[in-house]
């Protein structure tokens, strides 16, 4: 009988279940400030991995500036060989890194999935003059420079948005007044106070200030409009541009392919999960997954186009 048990036991620990055991402590760095895209992904995947029993405790961490860079640079550093860590980035991450020469880029972590993404809505306070998207593009096209629009950090998603509307408006973008935040809870206190003119966000990020009537939406960045969401589309208002920010998550450098394959299944599990999809319904996120050596081929392409479009708009410095 003490036979049987000891090959019972040799047996479990050799097997599939072993290697898939619930994992202890797991860390996210949500490379921006509390309250914005980097960090509700963050937190909702680290819910999502708890909630399917698969990580028993995670950590998320917050270090914001050059709109991830910052971040990217110590999880680069801190995490090298890590299989139990993920760095969340992004569109905004994309441009922020062509325009800013950033010494770290996207080759120096291990790409793993894209979770989500979503449309852009620009927004202004409840009591701005401005009700209306045209409200709001006479005034920039009378004086560009008085009308300040802010939102994520420069040369990210926010920022090319901005950036697009004003090459519409018949506007040199360099003229563009934009004012960039390191995090989304930055961002929506200054609309809130009235700081600037407008803001430029994810939808699921602002919808609850919409939905309480303390800022206006002027324009949603979809191609059509959402019966769920309502906000007209900037094209449909005049301003023909059409724009959707991603978020993703990466790897530590130096895990090994199995490694890599086992984070993937961890992470399709979890955006899969009862507790993630709530959170996405209620947030109006797009269901955009998409991993391993598909994902590293729409990061390659994402990339190039950005790098025309940050060139084009004369954002890079």
């Amino acid at each position: 009988m003490k036979l049987s048990r000891l090959l019972i036991a040799c047996l479990l620990a050799v097997s599939p279940f072993a290697a898939q055991a619930q994992v202890e402590q797991f860390k996210i760095m949500a490379p921006a400030n509390p309250g914005g895209g980097f960090d509700t992904v963050a937190r909702t995947l680290a819910e999502a991995l708890q909630a399917t029993g698969q990580v028993k405790s995670v950590v998320v961490d917050n270090k914001a500036g050059a709109g991830g860079a910052i971040g990217m640079a110590q999880f680069i550093n801190n995490e090298k060989g890590n299989p139990n860590a993920l760095l969340v980035a992004g569109a905004v991450t994309v441009g922020a890194l062509e325009t800013s020469k950033s010494p770290v880029n996207f080759g120096m972590v291990t790409p793993v999935a894209r979770l989500m993404g979503e449309f852009n809505v620009i927004v202004v306070a409840a009591s701005s003059p401005y009700k209306t998207l045209k409200d709001l593009m006479a005034a920039y096209k009378a004086n560009p420079g008085a009308v300040s629009i802010g939102g994520g950090s420069a040369g990210g998603i926010d920022h090319i948005m901005a950036s697009l509307m004003s090459e519409k408006a018949g506007i040199d973008p360099t003229r563009l007044n934009y004012i960039p935040f390191a995090g989304g809870g930055e961002g929506k206190a200054a609309i809130l106070g009235n700081q600037i003119n407008a803001y430029i966000s994810g939808y699921g990020e602002l919808a609850d200030l919409i939905k309480a009537g303390k800022v206006r939406a002027l324009g949603i960045s979809a191609s059509t409009r959402n019966p769920d969401i309502p906000v007209g589309t900037l094209r449909e208002q005049g301003t023909d541009v059409v724009v959707y920010n991603w978020r993703g998550v990466f790897g530590a450098p130096g895990i090994t392919a199995a490694q890599r394959a086992q984070l993937i299944k961890m992470v399709e599990t979890a955006v899969k999960s009862p507790s993630w999809k709530a959170k996405a319904d209620k947030f109006e996120w797009l269901d955009m997954l998409q991993s391993g050596d598909s994902f590293k081929s729409f990061l390659d392409e994402e990339q190039k186009r950005t790098a025309l479009t940050v060139k084009k708009l004369k954002l890079g410095h």
